[in-house]
């Protein structure tokens, strides 16, 4: 039996749009009580996406370790979720730490509500025991224990210096792209943020920008008057008219005047980060240039 995650707009919306399925369409339920739960608890639908993609790994190695996609009480043991976990380590190339944590944790979170009586494993060495306080401190903690996780390696970012954010922002050549460029270097914009730009989000005479985040939390920023200059100039000159609220745009080919898209983004940074040598740009180029000067619209060959 296959599976697959499937995003479905005839539902209510106190129900997922993502689904994990089987072959035939049925779907699996203690899964998708799961992502019902935190769509009900307002979770984006990129997260919830995320998530519903975590539980189809977890089951096609359900599936192939023992050969039945029936998922029962006395099925579970303590040693699943630590079998899991090395199934993962033992791939070429193993994934991140993150990742594994992330997948062992979602899939624990829809066992653990979809059989509340299995046995609920501890390990040494990948959970601990701690005290629990009640809710608004009245009474005695209670005991409890941590997720199973892999340990974490501590991410060092290392700053690219300004002379190679400088030759990174030089490569680009269109005033869209260099925009998107500066929104995220300036501003601190995520790709998701950028892509999801409207043209009534921008309040270019009051050098202002609203800006819909994770969780649909709205938050105003300021605009340098670099950007502001380079949207003028995108806006006047190279964005296709009738192309509707998006504000980031496809340019060129049959998909021209539609919303970019997070394929199209990445690609277009792979190919920035080939041509000047820069594997770690964007990623890595925010920080460093707090305080010193920009490249102004003429500088970036407008």
């Amino acid at each position: 039996m296959k599976f697959r995650v499937i995003q479905r707009r005839d539902l209510e919306n106190a129900r997922s749009p993502f689904r994990v399925v089987q072959s035939n369409g049925r779907e699996v339920e203690w899964g998708n009580r799961l992502l019902d739960q935190q769509r009900v608890r307002g979770v984006a639908e990129t997260t919830l996406r995320s998530y519903a993609y975590d539980l189809l790994h977890f089951l096609r190695w359900w599936a192939k370790i023992h050969h039945s996609t029936a998922l029962t009480d006395k099925a579970l043991t303590e040693s699943t979720l630590l079998d899991y976990i090395r199934f993962q380590v033992n791939q070429q190339p193993p994934p991140a730490a993150a990742s594994i944590n992330r997948r062992v944790g979602i899939a624990e979170r829809a066992l653990q509500l979809a059989f509340p009586h299995a046995q609920t494993p501890f390990l040494h060495g990948f959970q601990s025991g701690y005290w629990r306080p009640l809710p608004l401190g009245t009474g005695r903690p209670r005991p409890a224990l941590s997720r199973m996780r892999v340990r974490t390696p501590k991410r060092v970012i290392v700053p690219l210096s300004a002379e190679a954010v400088a030759h990174f922002w030089a490569s680009f050549r269109t005033s869209r792209d260099l925009a998107i460029v500066g929104l995220m270097l300036l501003d601190g914009l995520r790709s998701c943020e950028v892509l999801a730009l409207n043209r009534d989000d921008l309040l270019l005479p009051q050098l202002q920008m609203r800006v819909c985040g994770k969780g649909n939390k709205v938050r105003w920023l300021p605009l340098t008057a670099e950007t502001v200059q380079l949207l003028n100039h995108y806006l006047l000159l190279e964005r296709p008219s009738n192309c509707g609220l998006p504000l980031f745009v496809v340019l060129k080919g049959r998909t021209r005047g539609n919303r970019m898209t997070a394929a199209g983004l990445r690609s277009l940074f792979r190919h920035h980060r080939r041509i000047t040598a820069l594997p770690k740009a964007p990623t890595a180029f925010v920080i460093p240039l707090r305080g010193t000067c920009f490249p102004t619209a003429s500088a970036c060959r407008l």
